[in-house]
């Protein structure tokens, strides 16, 4: 039944399970199927589909007499798997389109465009995972996340198979140490070159890869293996296909009618009207489906920054202000609070993480506070500063520290994910091995050090896929990622690095229980800028102990490089990216130091440390002396 309480609050915009009332429900009590779809300024509307061979005289929906713009009725002889559509008149017959269901879960494969009657009917296996998420979670758990195309990723399987993928990347990401998975978008997209960023379909998994069960097999085997998964969710834009969501009743009834608000220059796609309460809960409804009917861990949310300002990608004259003359696209920010509270009311154990790349505040506090109400932010200043540093040749890197360690100024002004993502390495940017300089040995070992010092710098973690063993060419979605370069030692040697730093972050408090409060980061030596080095702690909660991270980015070994340390005792060498078994020289401290009674860097301790060229290295904490000073 859709009640008069489910329009009001379908109009308020805070209906958050539309899933349950709109759309295609097959009729379990007798046979056929009840249809239900928004299309308030049509003139009529039809099912027409596989039963009816596609008449729009067979099955007529009726207009709901309440106004609600709700137009309903059942097809008797709709079956499980038949394709169906909406033909839409506008008011005037000016405007007959054929469109699929906005609340469609599964559609036909592209290039065809229909949606298909569908059940969700499946018996998850994944009790023990989902008891313990929120543990998993958690700001002080250890987040280490794999960004992933799951059609470019291996193809071992032709066409993809979310089943086959389920099995092949688990067992990869365990052994790679990853905590999280993230897909870039699979809501149902019409044309595969987007990645899934133009998407048609908000509340169905692509069928380029399987049904709705396949998909959650994928998701339910992650989490028998221990992996959560994160979802790429778009509410940002969407493509103007004509069977979309594009003027879909014959008036811009999902997006804005003006284009300066309505149309998006720098993806030509349509932005939705985020002041319309209907819209509002559309997408409310479609990022709480994929967490209830899906199981998801975590939603990333696209291109929030271009919801955030009616000036984005716009010139001057070509956007509209808000009703106090400001850039401050007012109704998005209301819409992005509202779904953030929506998400954590219903589902406290899971995460939402926004791609927001400008200095808005408060992106990630309780919207209590008067933030956005994310649980995370990814840190794009991060990423970007950090790979211009690291792209500049290491004679030249004193001159440009500063560029390295401004991240640590604002480091804990929001949850931050530090992401080295997708967006790093298409469109000509190349490789993030390419992006190192040098010679061929130095190239490897720069992206060595670079990763050892992401891993431990304060924030959670995400590698785009091929990273991790050293693509050598950017990536691209015809085709896959070069596996034959893991039997090459050098790549090799990156890949059981990238192993081994998930280890060592899981397994070291320090490394991930204080991320978001300088608590639980203190630097040495920040400054050092004639010898390259960064020196800094990572400390977790009390009674764990702390981690020194050194860093040298110069290709000149330190042999004898003081650091000052808060306690006495032994230091252990738990981590060292210049170790041969990672490619490196194989420079190191034998295991370990032990500190002198000799001042240094403000402290009463210091080491005797040898700095591997390009490297990064991890000591421990053995033998605690006095720790009231950490």
């Amino acid at each position: 039944m859709l009640t008069d309480q489910d329009l009001y609050l379908f109009g308020e915009g805070t209906h958050a399970r539309l899933h349950d009332k709109m759309g295609c429900h097959l009729r379990h009590e007798q046979e056929g199927a009840k249809f239900r779809v928004w299309a308030p300024n049509a003139a009529r509307v039809s099912v027409i589909g596989d039963w009816n061979h596609w008449d729009e005289q067979a099955d007529p929906l009726t207009a709901r007499p309440d106004r609600s713009g709700v137009w309903e009725g059942a097809a008797a002889n709709a079956r499980h798997g038949q394709a169906y559509k909406y033909r839409v008149h506008g008011l005037g017959g000016r405007h007959v389109a054929d469109k699929a269901d906005p609340f469609a879960v599964y559609a036909e494969v592209s290039p065809a465009q229909g949606s298909r009657v569908w059940s969700l009917q499946y018996a998850w296996g994944d009790e023990a995972w989902m008891s313990e998420r929120q543990q998993r979670n958690s700001l002080d758990a250890p987040m280490s996340i794999y960004e992933f195309h799951a059609g470019s990723w291996r193809r071992s399987q032709d066409p993809v198979n979310y089943r086959d993928l389920a099995h092949s990347l688990a067992e990869y990401v365990v052994q790679m140490g990853f905590t999280h998975v993230e897909l870039m978008p699979i809501t149902e997209h019409p044309f595969y070159g987007s990645w899934g960023y133009q998407t048609t379909g908000y509340f169905a998994p692509t069928s380029r890869y399987g049904t709705p069960q396949d998909f959650m097999y994928f998701v339910d085997h992650l989490h028998q293996r221990g992996i959560g998964v994160i979802l790429d969710w778009v509410p940002s834009h969407f493509p103007t296909d004509e069977h979309g969501l594009q003027y879909f009743d014959g008036t811009h009834l999902f997006e804005h009618a003006d284009p300066r608000q309505g149309f998006h220059p720098e993806w030509s796609s349509s932005i939705f009207n985020y002041g319309r309460g209907e819209v509002r809960s559309f997408l409310i409804s479609s990022a709480l489906f994929w967490l209830e009917k899906y199981h998801i861990d975590g939603l990333r949310v696209d291109a929030v920054a271009s919801m955030l300002y009616l000036d984005y990608a716009r010139k001057e004259g070509e956007w509209i202000p808000n009703q106090h003359g400001g850039k401050e696209n007012l109704e998005a920010v209301d819409f992005l609070r509202k779904l953030n509270e929506a998400v954590y009311r219903e589902h406290p154990d899971v995460v939402t993480i926004a791609e927001e790349s400008t200095a808005w505040p408060q992106v990630s506090r309780p919207t209590s506070m008067g933030g956005l109400g994310f649980g995370m932010k990814w840190n794009m200043g991060w990423m970007h500063d950090t790979l211009a540093f690291m792209h500049e040749d290491p004679i030249h890197r004193k001159y440009h520290l500063g560029k390295l360690t401004f991240s640590l100024v604002y480091a804990f002004n929001e949850n931050f994910v530090l992401p080295l993502s997708h967006d790093e390495v298409v469109y000509g940017k190349g490789s993030l091995l390419g992006k190192m300089p040098g010679d061929p040995w130095q190239r490897f070992a720069n992206l060595r050090a670079m990763y050892g010092l992401m891993w431990t710098h304060p924030g959670k973690k995400l590698m785009f896929m091929g990273g991790e063993f050293a693509q050598e060419r950017e990536w691209t979605h015809e085709g896959q990622l070069d596996w034959g370069l893991t039997q090459d030692p050098a790549h090799q040697g990156i890949q059981r690095m990238v192993s081994e730093l998930n280890r060592v972050y899981r397994s070291e408090p320090a490394l991930h229980q204080i991320d978001f409060s300088d608590t639980g980061f203190e630097w040495i030596e920040g400054n050092d800028v004639s010898a390259t080095v960064v020196v800094f702690l990572r400390k977790g909660q009390a009674g764990t102990a702390p981690l020194l991270v050194a860093v040298n980015l110069t290709p000149l070994p330190r042999e004898h490089y003081q650091v000052g340390v808060p306690s006495a005792g032994h230091w252990r060498e738990i981590f060292n990216s210049d170790a041969k078994e990672f490619g490196g020289s194989g420079w190191g401290n034998l295991g370990g130091a032990d500190t002198r009674p000799e001042e240094s860097h403000g402290r009463p301790h210091s080491l005797q440390l040898v700095l591997p060229p390009l490297s990064t290295i991890i000591l421990k904490l053995e033998a605690h002396g006095h720790t009231d000073t950490l």
